[in-house]
């Protein structure tokens, strides 16, 4: 299987659909990584162009890799194995670029249902099992910005409860898109 996520922190939309960069958090980080590997993810990228962010990210990460808390609880350790952070989004395509690997299937994910180019879920999790390469796009705020959305190949639906209300963190959609794509059931 080959898929990675990613949690794109900039360019992104704020309420009022403008373009922000929005905060990385501990908690995204944990839950994200931890879904990650217990599915098999190769990659879980990290984008964020904020110095800042990218320092504190990697606090976070040498804490849990190398650090206290590698050796405190090894489980955190190894799901951290999979995070790499990025500048940018570009940056992430420029690494399939320099491994001779060529650009794969990149879908976004959003909690409006974006029906262009929509791909079933049933429809990826055969493709993911035939082997191809994918990648899938999280976005923060209040959803990734149209310039990210222009450069996709595809959309997931969106995942929700049959109400009108549809808010769930990152993290929690990502699990369960995880799932929907990968659970032995």
């Amino acid at each position: 299987m080959k898929l990675d996520i990613a949690l794109i922190h900039y360019p992104v939309c704020n309420k009022k659909q403008e373009i922000i960069g929005s905060a990385v958090t501990n908690l995204d980080i944990h839950d994200i990584a931890r879904a990650g590997k217990t599915y098999g993810v190769n990659n879980f990228y990290i984008v964020t162009p904020f110095a800042d962010q990218q320092k504190l990210v990697g606090e976070i990460i040498e804490h849990w890799r190398h650090g206290y808390g590698a050796r405190y609880n090894n489980d955190r350790r190894e799901a951290f194995s999979i995070i790499k952070v990025c500048e940018r989004l570009e940056d992430l395509y420029d690494e399939y670029t320099r491994s001779d690997l060529p650009r794969p299937l990149t879908l976004a994910t959003s909690a409006r249902d974006v029906a262009q180019k929509q791909i079933p879920y049933e429809v990826l999790r055969q493709r993911l099992a035939d082997g191809e390469h994918c990648l899938i796009l999280f976005g923060t705020g209040w959803g990734l910005a149209p310039e990210v959305i222009a450069d996709v190949d595809a959309f997931l639906p969106p995942v929700g409860g049959g109400m009108t209300y549809n808010h769930l963190s990152v993290r929690s959609a990502c699990a369960i898109i995880l799932d929907r794509l990968l659970s032995e059931r």
